[in-house]
C-alpha cells in the first residue's frame, strides 16, 4: 500500500527541490502544498510539530528578516505558532508529511526514513 506523503514546498528553495526530487525518484505519492500561497493553519502547525518532536523555535526561520523585525526572539512557542501562521515564510522548509509522523528536508537525504 502506498502512503501519500504530502510535501510543504517553496519552488525557489534549493532545499525543497532536492527533497521533491529525491522523493520522485523513490516513486512515492506525494501531494505537494506550496505552503506560502497556502499557509498552514496555527493548529496544523502545532499538529506538525507533535509529529517532528519540535518545539516552534525549531521549526522557525530565525535567520529570516521578518523574524527580526517581528522581534520574535524571545517569543513563546504560541507566539511563534502564530507568527508562522500568519507569516509562512518564517516555516523551515521543506517539511514532509506522512501519518503519524514528519521530517524536515533538511538535509534533503532527512525525508528517506519515511519510506520504510
Amino acid at each position: 500500500m502506498t502512503t501519500t506523503m504530502t510535501i510543504w514546498h517553496n519552488p525557489r528553495c534549493s532545499k525543497s527541490r532536492q527533497t521533491l526530487a529525491l522523493l520522485e525518484e523513490r516513486g512515492a505519492t506525494i501531494d505537494v502544498r506550496r505552503y506560502l500561497d497556502d499557509a498552514p493553519s496555527a493548529s496544523e502547525i502545532r499538529d506538525v510539530l507533535g509529529k517532528l518532536g519540535l518545539k516552534a523555535g525549531e521549526l522557525v526561520r530565525k535567520k529570516e528578516s521578518l523574524f527580526k523585525e517581528l522581534n520574535l526572539a524571545d517569543a513563546n512557542d504560541e507566539a511563534l505558532i502564530d507568527a508562522m501562521a500568519a507569516h509562512p515564510k518564517l516555516i523551515e522548509r521543506p517539511v514532509v508529511i506522512t501519518g503519524a509522523d514528519a521530517a524536515i528536508g533538511r538535509p534533503p537525504e532527512d525525508v528517506l526514513r519515511l519510506l520504510k
